[in-house]
């Protein structure tokens, strides 16, 4: 990454900017080095093809928005939060989906990263509300979730199929009111 003016939204210590076809050696290198991390919740691509559709669903498709988490010293990937499922009108939603990457993890990078994806959702992309869903068992993801200021809002038995079965979930969810106030 080459200087700041490129990120979307900038915190003390990173910066958020879009995905890039060109972020696939590092991006996948970073998600290989953090499948002990990553496993059972989460499953990134490993490959630079995998990378290169996943990439593209990202920057194309207007129903999702990804970013990237990068360190502001020297610009490396932290992490990475999309908003997926993005619906207009009168829901103005969307879900988040996040992880961070191994050598970033625990050290408060992921948190500030939230928090600027949270707010440039609620401002340039307008929307009112954005969903986490997150498996019970995945602690550092829920506290993450708390930590930004999601609410917890019920439990969803069964709700997505990730590795190989249908997982329960807890609903977390923020609104630009609460964010607010």
């Amino acid at each position: 990454m080459s200087g700041t003016a490129e990120y979307l939204a900038e915190g003390a210590r990173v910066g958020i900017r879009h995905y890039t076809h060109e972020d696939g050696a590092e991006f996948t290198a970073r998600v290989r080095e953090s499948k002990e991390l990553h496993q059972p919740w989460l499953f990134p691509p490993t490959s630079t093809a995998a990378y290169g559709s996943y990439a593209g669903r990202l920057i194309e498709d207007p129903t999702k928005a990804g970013f990237l988490v990068c360190e502001k010293d020297g610009g490396q990937i932290a992490g990475f939060i999309n908003i997926n499922n993005i619906v207009e009108g009168a829901f103005q939603c969307g879900a988040l989906g996040y992880g961070a990457f191994a050598h970033a993890a625990g050290r408060g990078l992921m948190s500030q990263g939230l928090d600027l994806v949270v707010r440039h959702a609620f401002g340039r992309l307008g929307l009112h509300r954005l969903e986490i869903n997150v498996q019970p068992g995945n602690a550092a993801s829920i506290a993450l979730a708390r930590r930004c200021g999601f609410r917890l809002e019920g439990f969803s038995p069964e709700f997505l199929y990730i590795d190989g079965a249908w997982r329960d979930h807890e609903r977390w969810a923020i609104t630009a009111d609460m964010l607010r106030g």
